[in-house]
């Protein structure tokens, strides 16, 4: 297992917005974590990756516990994130944000390298055209692009894509889905927290459901969709989780 959850719990005063919340994810796979808003679930990434500690439990990477660790050291050691809101170095070009990533991930680049790096990974998202463009003036999709390129550049293990496809139209979605897919085959795990379920269904491997800051349930695609607790809570419709039902199929 590449990641392992040991009852983790993270409460805010008197908030508890996790509670012992315990998984582990296969190396190799595309994790989804589910749940509405508010159910804990960029909590529990800021937990992973080290914004947050654990008020209680343990998370271990590649057989390390990160207990103590700051998000850069944690980087270093081969996990990287988007975040759902996207947050471009503005006044830098597209090519220099990418190399951030380069520079200060695992690999720990130069410059000159980190340019050689970025030119590759713009290329792989479709952002090579806009290489000298400055950040903040791309649209929502392209800026989601270079999330996901500046993570890509850290060069992890684990990559953790938080709602990298909502804001998108069904083409967009359909080409970001298609990217996701071609990390994965090249050996990056990946946990994605998303609400584009059909798109969810048919990506993920295994899927994690959170609600008010506990562990629902857990399963392959199609166990959780027909899940009776899921539905209640989270899908609502028991006709959209037929529907997602064969999504998973």
């Amino acid at each position: 297992m590449i990641l392992e959850l040991q009852q983790i719990s993270k409460s805010f005063g008197g908030l508890q917005a996790l509670s012992n919340i315990s998984f582990a994810v296969p190396e190799g796979q595309i994790m989804g974590l589910l749940g509405p808003n508010g159910a804990g679930k960029t909590t529990l990434f800021n937990v992973i990756n080290g914004v947050y500690a654990p008020s209680q439990g343990h998370v271990i990477f590649r057989g390390h516990d990160l207990k103590g660790l700051k998000p850069y050291h944690i980087a270093r050691m081969g996990m990287a994130r988007t975040h759902q809101i996207v947050r471009p170095l503005k006044d830098l070009t597209v090519r220099e944000n990418v190399m951030v990533g380069a520079c200060f991930g695992r690999e720990g680049h130069n410059l000159a390298e980190a340019a050689q790096i970025a030119d590759d990974i713009m290329q792989f998202v479709g952002l090579a055209e806009r290489a000298r463009q400055l950040a903040g003036s791309l649209n929502v999709a392209q800026k989601k692009r270079l999330e996901l390129a500046r993570a890509l550049a850290a060069r992890p293990h684990l990559l953790l894509l938080d709602e990298v496809l909502a804001g998108l139209n069904p083409a967009e979605i359909a080409t970001m889905v298609e990217t996701i897919r071609r990390i994965r085959d090249q050996g990056v795990t990946i946990i994605m927290i998303e609400h584009v379920m059909h798109a969810t269904m048919k990506l993920c491997d295994q899927l994690v459901v959170l609600d008010y800051g506990k562990q629902l349930a857990a399963g392959t695609p199609a166990e959780v969709a027909a899940n009776p607790q899921v539905i209640e809570a989270y899908l609502g419709d028991p006709k959209l989780a037929e529907s997602l039902m064969d999504d998973a199929a």
